[in-house]
């Protein structure tokens, strides 16, 4: 299928440029053209930008998302929340999983993000038992992504030990756990389970180092292609049981023992040694940064200056998935760093730089290397992914260009998000998804079970 539209502006790889026709073909632009005449073309009123890859999500967080908000004990943290996430997830049943996941995607689409990366934990039913068809789950996260028409990189994790060590899992952990043999037939029948999706692909994530053992990592890592996700240093509790463990910090592990290079993402990274910071940095890996959920948790604040100045690529995820917003997480970023360290512009490298075009580019190219998604900018042979701005949004009155994106991303947010186009495809209009009644129909039904 072809189809060629129109845009009065557009953000291409050198700039903004007006009256930009886009041919796609297959669901990906195959030609791109500034000042061109619409020719019959669709015209397409507004700001026309990359879609946003949302590299870290947990689908079915998003149907606890204000459950954990009143205060536990004196040391309430991200160890306590991690309780009432159990308990939330002990009565998901594949139904539930699938109308939450269709409708946390759905939200992305509305905000800015086009593809996600999954990191799917929640695999077996209730009492810890496999489903009959082991990837039962996986293909309950595939359906929401076809059903919204998100891009899917789909990350089957690897979860087998309860902390450090080989320790025993706890009775929360039993939906995840699998040894490396059956781990292997999960991620073999999600690889199939994907391959039937338009727009979906695979990697592997082994959950953290407080859940695998370095010989357990080595067996789900050999021979499996695609990107490699793992959680570390996000908590001031895991550095002191890594340490208690091994020795090293959880960073400083992984470049000791793991083949750390391009294909990874490290989720959070937020506890490391300046020496950890430009090791990690050289590596080629992705910092996979989740800037609302980690004020959310209280985690700590990521060392994002000494990052970029270590040469260091980092892109963006909703995790918990309690308030999705593409522009609010780079906006949560950048705040983030003026919290810490009492400056502003502070993800910049330059005087006079666009703080918000450059929290947009380098998200773009961390999270499509992330997600190892050919997508990130308008360009040709890249996934039709389009974020359209309203230019009739009165925030952006008088301005243009790098301003504009300023505006969006600390100003005007995800209420100036007007029609999005994914792999082609216009699935909102009006700052609606297409099936926006139907998915939140279904997840209403779902919410209301969980909580009776």
């Amino acid at each position: 299928m072809r189809q060629t539209l129109i845009f009065d502006q557009a953000l291409l790889p050198d700039g903004w440029a007006r009256n930009v026709r886009v041919a796609i073909a297959d669901g990906r632009i195959a030609e791109i053209m500034p000042d061109a005449a619409a020719a019959g073309a669709e015209h397409v009123a507004g700001i026309a930008l990359p879609g946003l890859p949302n590299l870290h999500c947990h689908a079915f967080q998003r149907g606890m998302a204000g459950l954990a908000e009143r205060r536990g004990p004196a040391n309430d943290s991200f160890w306590t929340w991690r309780e009432v996430m159990y308990r939330f997830l002990d009565r998901l049943t594949p139904d539930d999983t699938e109308a939450i996941a269709a409708f946390a995607y759905m939200e992305m689409l509305e905000r800015g993000f086009t593809a996600v990366g999954e990191f799917h934990y929640l695999h077996h039913d209730s009492d810890g038992a496999p489903f009959a068809d082991i990837g039962e789950m996986a293909a309950r996260h595939a359906a929401a992504s076809q059903a919204t028409g998100i891009g899917l990189t789909l990350l089957p994790v690897f979860y087998a030990y309860g902390g450090f060590g080989g320790a025993a899992p706890l009775p929360g952990q039993r939906r995840f756990l699998n040894a490396p043999d059956r781990f292997a037939k999960l991620w073999e029948r999600s690889r199939d389970i994907v391959s039937a999706v338009p727009r979906a692909t695979i990697g592997i994530a082994p959950h953290s180092l407080r859940a695998v053992t370095p010989e357990t990592l080595r067996d789900v890592l050999s021979g499996v292609a695609g990107p490699i996700h793992i959680h570390a240093a996000e908590q001031m509790k895991e550095v002191s049981d890594c340490i208690a463990w091994s020795g090293q910090r959880p960073i400083e592990w992984l470049l000791a023992h793991a083949p750390v290079d391009a294909r990874w993402c490290i989720i959070h990274a937020t506890h490391m040694t300046a020496d950890e910071t430009t090791r990690l940095a050289r590596s080629g890996a992705v910092a996979g940064l989740c800037p609302m959920t980690e004020s959310s948790l209280g985690d700590g604040i990521f060392n994002g200056p000494s990052w970029i100045e270590a040469g260091g690529r980092y892109g963006v995820g909703t995790d918990s998935n309690i308030d999705i917003d593409a522009a609010g997480e780079l906006r949560q970023l950048e705040y983030s760093q003026r919290l810490g360290l009492r400056g502003r512009n502070l993800m910049t490298t330059k005087e006079g730089e666009s703080s918000g075009r450059r929290l947009y580019a380098d998200a773009l190219a961390g999270g499509a290397q992330a997600l190892q998604r050919p997508m990130g900018a308008l360009a040709a042979g890249m996934s039709a992914d389009i974020v359209v701005l309203d230019p009739d949004h009165p925030d952006f009155a008088g301005r243009s260009g790098d301003l504009m994106l300023d505006t969006y991303v600390y100003v005007a947010g995800r209420g100036a998000i007007r029609e999005v186009f994914a792999g082609g495809d216009k699935v909102v209009v009006q700052g609606r998804h297409v099936r926006r009644d139907e998915i939140a129909a279904c997840y209403r039904r779902a919410l209301v079970r969980l909580m009776s």
